[in-house]
């Protein structure tokens, strides 16, 4: 054996070396700044940490929050389920917060809108029903006028689908194999006599209606028979024709013009017309006599200006006068 081993009676050298301050084990160390033995000892027994008195303390079952805010641990279900806040609603825990705080903002946004539109809505349905009471012409009417208008509306209407009917009629006719050329014949001749009796250069027959204008204070101008005749054309005149007091007669077509002549006279086409005048027109007479009636019509203008509108209906008017053809210069059909 060495001289710088020593037997320790365990069967183990021991390692010669520097001694330990302290001496042997289990004696205190001398020094006034040696570490207390119990300090070193791994099997001695650490105590909780003590807060230094910058950092708060922290108390049994509180962790801490990077914010700043302490959140109660023990208030959180351990199976997760909801807790009741200080409201006394319950809360959802955890990350379950997230997605009931955007379906609020979601269901909001979608009420914002939902209201905005029904405002909108609102504010229509008002104006819309402010225009519609506000209307002077039906608000001056009676009752019996605007049944009168209704009942003409849906006569013409009716006079409409019989025309589409015919011309459906026609158009399967004119399809057809064996009838074809004499259905063309015949269709090319009705249309015509249409466009003679449309264009003045040939006479007419028909139920209608006489129109008699007498003057007053005023004279019949030629707005006034101008607006007679727009309006009697609107309610379906089909061929018409003005006469004065002297007989002479004029046809009336789409181009006719009217002027006021001398001494209250009235010219049209050029030709000089006396009065009274009495226009002539074939059509249905109901619908034609309300259109003249109307209120702060054609019967209301004259009569507001002295004169007086009088009218004969007839179950066979004729329109006898012929207008010259209209010969074209410019215009040509589409081929």
């Amino acid at each position: 054996m060495s001289d710088e081993q020593t037997d320790t009676g365990t069967g183990w050298p021991q390692p010669a070396g520097p001694v330990r301050p302290g001496g042997p084990a289990g004696e205190p160390d001398p020094r006034p700044d040696a570490p207390d033995p119990d300090e070193l000892s791994p099997l001695a027994p650490q105590g909780p940490a003590q807060p230094s008195d910058d950092e708060p303390a922290v108390e049994p079952g509180v962790e801490p929050v990077d914010d700043g805010a302490t959140v109660d641990l023990s208030a959180v279900s351990r199976s997760g389920e909801p807790v009741a806040g200080s409201d006394g609603l319950a809360e959802p825990v955890g990350e379950s917060a997230a997605p009931v705080v955007a379906g609020r903002s979601r269901w909001s946004t979608a009420g914002v809108m939902i209201a905005a539109l029904l405002a909108l809505l609102g504010f229509t349905l008002v104006v819309q029903l402010k225009t519609t009471s506000t209307d002077p012409t039906l608000g001056a009417t009676r009752q019996e006028d605007l049944v009168r208008i209704l009942s003409d509306l849906d006569a013409r209407e009716n006079r409409l689908q019989q025309d589409i009917r015919a011309l459906e009629d026609s158009q399967r006719q004119l399809r057809s194999g064996e009838q074809g050329r004499q259905a063309a014949l015949d269709e090319a001749t009705r249309r015509a006599d249409e466009l003679g009796i449309l264009a003045g250069t040939l006479p007419a027959v028909g139920p209608g209606l006489t129109v008699q204008f007498d003057a007053g204070v005023k004279p019949i101008s030629a707005n006034r028979v101008l607006d007679a005749v727009q309006e009697l054309r609107g309610a379906g005149a089909e061929a018409m024709q003005i006469s004065g007091g002297d007989r002479a007669t004029v046809r009336i077509i789409a181009s006719t013009y009217f002027l006021d002549g001398d001494n209250g006279s009235l010219m049209v086409e050029g030709r000089r017309l006396s009065g009274p005048y009495t226009i002539t027109v074939i059509g249905d007479p109901a619908t034609m006599r309300t259109a003249l009636n109307i209120p702060g019509g054609v019967v209301a203008s004259v009569r507001g200006d002295g004169g007086n509108v009088t009218f004969g209906e007839r179950e066979v008017a004729e329109v006898s006068a012929l207008h010259v053809p209209i010969k074209l210069e410019h215009a040509r059909p589409v081929s």
